[in-house]
């Protein structure tokens, strides 16, 4: 497999087309000295595209960098700088890099916040967390009451704590809306809607408040701890599907 071949197996289940909205540049960043020739032997996997990540993975034998957060936003930018660092530690390995954003969040049942709503089982699921008029988040039922404690211990893997826990709403949660990684605001949307209780990755300040007024619980998880799910999703499809060989890089941020 090549890495457009490579490229058109991800994009055929995470449609980058159906988020021409999503600022971030989907699918191939920075290609291979042979996209159409080399033969892809192993995939590195990672949430974030950074100078880090990208050793490890030429360091690992890798030939593709699979990431949620790519080094491309949808702006021109000098490479200069650590962004220099970051470029020339794929060139200089011959490393390709492929990112899907938004199309990752979004997709059932390889995304992130798929991956969140079966971590907790999550049932009756919705689509929820409209972004620039695409939706990239889900809602949901679920099948016992829970508190706001016992529904974070269901969030995350096993000895991650989340960054905060606004215990403010109903204290039998039914009802939960999610959308991963920076979608603070988003809380808005599950106020609207009705919902028992948001889950999503940052915390602020500046909303503290408004979530203790409007009587919702709020579970911050950590931006990095709720989008590890949809790399690994993806990866796990890929080594089952192909054979080829796939490693996960853990570089926690904590945040």
């Amino acid at each position: 497999m090549t890495l457009n071949e490579l490229n058109n197996y991800f994009n055929a289940f995470l449609k980058k087309e159906d988020f021409s909205r999503d600022p971030s540049l989907n699918g191939i960043q920075i290609q291979n000295s042979e996209p159409d020739g080399k033969q892809i032997k192993k995939v590195a996997f990672a949430v974030d595209a950074c100078e880090a990540t990208a050793k490890i993975a030429a360091e690992q034998g890798a030939d593709v960098l699979f990431v949620h957060h790519g080094l491309f936003w949808g702006d021109c930018q000098t490479i200069t700088g650590s962004f220099y660092k970051r470029i020339s530690a794929f060139i200089k390995n011959d490393l390709a890099l492929i990112a899907y954003h938004l199309p990752l969040d979004a997709n059932v049942p390889y995304g992130n916040n798929a991956g969140l709503a079966a971590r907790i089982g999550l049932t009756e699921i919705e689509t929820f967390g409209e972004w620039r008029g695409m939706t990239i988040g889900l809602k949901g039922v679920l099948p016992n009451p829970l508190t706001a404690e016992q529904l974070a211990q269901k969030v995350l893997a096993d000895g991650e704590e989340p960054l905060a826990v606004l215990p403010f709403g109903k204290k039998e949660i039914s009802t939960v809306g999610i959308v991963s990684g920076g979608a603070t605001e988003d809380v808005e949307q599950a106020v609207a809607q009705g919902l028992d209780t948001y889950i999503t990755g940052e915390t602020s300040h500046q909303l503290y408040h408004y979530v203790k007024e409007c009587g919702i619980n709020m579970i911050c998880g950590g931006h990095y701890q709720t989008e590890t799910l949809g790399v690994n999703l993806v990866k796990q499809k890929l080594e089952k599907e192909t054979g080829l060989e796939c490693i996960f890089i853990d570089l926690p941020t904590k945040l």
